[in-house]
């Protein structure tokens, strides 16, 4: 596997620092509201003593305050918002994984940068890596658990976490307690039977592909029968 050019944190011959990009999603597996990717390119040093981790070990407080330290603090940074909507169309297309492929290809391309890592979202990090660095024509390594190892990832891990939160929070206010959106959440599927069976459009917020939501109303359409 190819390795990023030059030193992560350290400055090349010229003097002038060496940046990467650090890329991590939040909410790919959720039944209910967006997914959100996250990129940041910053000296790792800066995001380490921020406080940047892996988001899921991290409170909301402390990722906000963490939070507006990366924003600050980084060179570059994005957070891309990919909602129900959109993944309902495009998985009668097409996997998750394939839809992630393409959203961080192209925010990798959007960002200018040359070098990335990316928390592997698939269980071969070699093939990722060479498929995501053919697409962008950038250089591209995707390890897993990569938010807990590299500080640039675990920054955009807490960005992405924190702006799907901020997604659901604004969803909770309109449609009501919707829990987390995770299927394992008791409040998530309470949510989901109600709305069902009460015939009310959720399907601006629900991932209409995901076998929690399709069980259901296979389920409650052959109890009507």
């Amino acid at each position: 596997m190819s390795e990023l050019s030059g030193n992560i944190g350290e400055s090349d011959e010229s003097g002038k620092l060496h940046f990467y990009g650090g890329v991590d999603e939040a909410g790919k597996g959720p039944v209910i509201g967006p997914m959100a990717i996250g990129i940041v390119v910053a000296d790792e040093r800066i995001m380490r003593e921020a406080g940047a981790r892996d988001s899921k070990t991290l409170s909301q407080s402390s990722r906000l305050r963490i939070g507006k330290l990366i924003r600050e603090s980084a060179e570059y940074w994005k957070v891309e918002m990919i909602q129900p909507s959109f993944l309902n169309v495009k998985m009668n297309e097409m996997i998750i994984n394939r839809i992630e492929e393409i959203k961080v290809a192209e925010i990798i391309k959007d960002s200018g940068f040359r070098d990335f890592i990316v928390d592997s979202f698939d269980v071969n990090e070699e093939r990722l890596s060479s498929l995501l660095s053919s697409m962008t024509g950038r250089n591209v390594i995707c390890r897993h658990r990569a938010d807990q190892i590299y500080g640039n990832v675990s920054a955009a891990s807490v960005l992405a976490k924190l702006e799907r939160e901020e997604a659901m929070d604004r969803i909770r206010k309109e449609y009501g307690n919707t829990g987390s959106g995770y299927p394992s959440d008791p409040r998530t599927i309470e949510f989901l039977r109600r709305s069902i069976q009460e015939g009310r459009d959720i399907s601006g917020i629900v991932r209409t592909h995901w076998k929690t939501y399709t069980s259901m109303i296979s389920g409650m359409n052959q109890k009507r029968l």
